[in-house]
């Protein structure tokens, strides 16, 4: 008896079903290629954000306090005649201010301001600096700035008065601490009591010459937090 064929071409086989034989259209791989990197690229930018928010406000930033920026390289000259840069002030936290000492609006009421707060800061936050920038540099030279410093009993080795070139200190306003700053015209100067309006902010910065927070030196509730805010910085490792 003639037995059934197994050759799959032969007549007596059995007919092949459509979805048996049907086969999954393969996946495009320059399309299956730009899935990945599509879903790599978010991964990275996902990853990017959330470290960088860790660094400006989490935990993980000293003290908790966000970052503005890094304070660029100076070099400005001391009431007492030495040089001081940004770099010899690495490893200090400090609070900058802007006046000139010719000043007849805030700029008084800015100093006593920094006075009292440096008295404060001497217990709570030991080594903590005042860095007071005259933002008049042609008429406040050293010895200006040396007399204005006696007015309110500055301590030297707490509290610095720096002068120095005039576009050094306009860009390093500007550019460095990000604060407006402005002269009047010529004609107008002489019969202004603030012949150059600046910014009324005092600015904290740490160790690492960067930038943590700005307050109103105006405003007796803004630099509160400004203290409050120091001594969790020098406390921070």
């Amino acid at each position: 008896m003639p037995t059934a064929s197994t050759d799959p071409g032969s007549a007596g086989a059995p007919a092949a079903s459509r979805h048996d034989t049907a086969a999954v259209p393969p996946l495009d791989d320059t399309r299956a290629r730009r899935l990945v990197w599509i879903g790599l690229t978010a991964t990275l930018v996902i990853v990017a954000a959330v470290g960088l928010w860790k660094l400006r406000f989490g935990p993980g930033s000293a003290a908790g306090l966000p970052m503005y920026g890094e304070v660029p390289p100076f070099s400005l000259t001391e009431r007492d005649g030495r040089t001081v840069t940004a770099a010899s002030l690495t490893g200090e936290v400090w609070i900058a201010d802007f006046i000139f000492t010719r000043c007849g609006g805030m700029c008084p009421g800015l100093t006593t301001t920094m006075a009292a707060l440096v008295r404060r800061l001497q217990s709570s936050a030991p080594g903590i600096r005042a860095v007071t920038i005259s933002v008049d540099p042609a008429h406040d030279d050293p010895e200006a700035l040396r007399r204005y410093a006696e007015r309110y009993d500055a301590d030297p080795a707490r509290w610095l008065f720096l002068t120095g070139e005039h576009d050094a200190i306009a860009h390093l306003v500007r550019d460095g601490f990000r604060l407006s700053i402005a002269e009047l015209p010529p004609g107008e100067r002489e019969q202004s009591p603030e012949p150059i309006t600046h910014s009324n902010r005092f600015v904290l910065v740490d160790r690492h010459l960067q930038i943590r927070g700005y307050y109103y030196g105006t405003d007796p509730e803004s630099v509160a937090q400004l203290e409050t805010d120091a001594v969790r910085l020098v406390q921070a490792r």
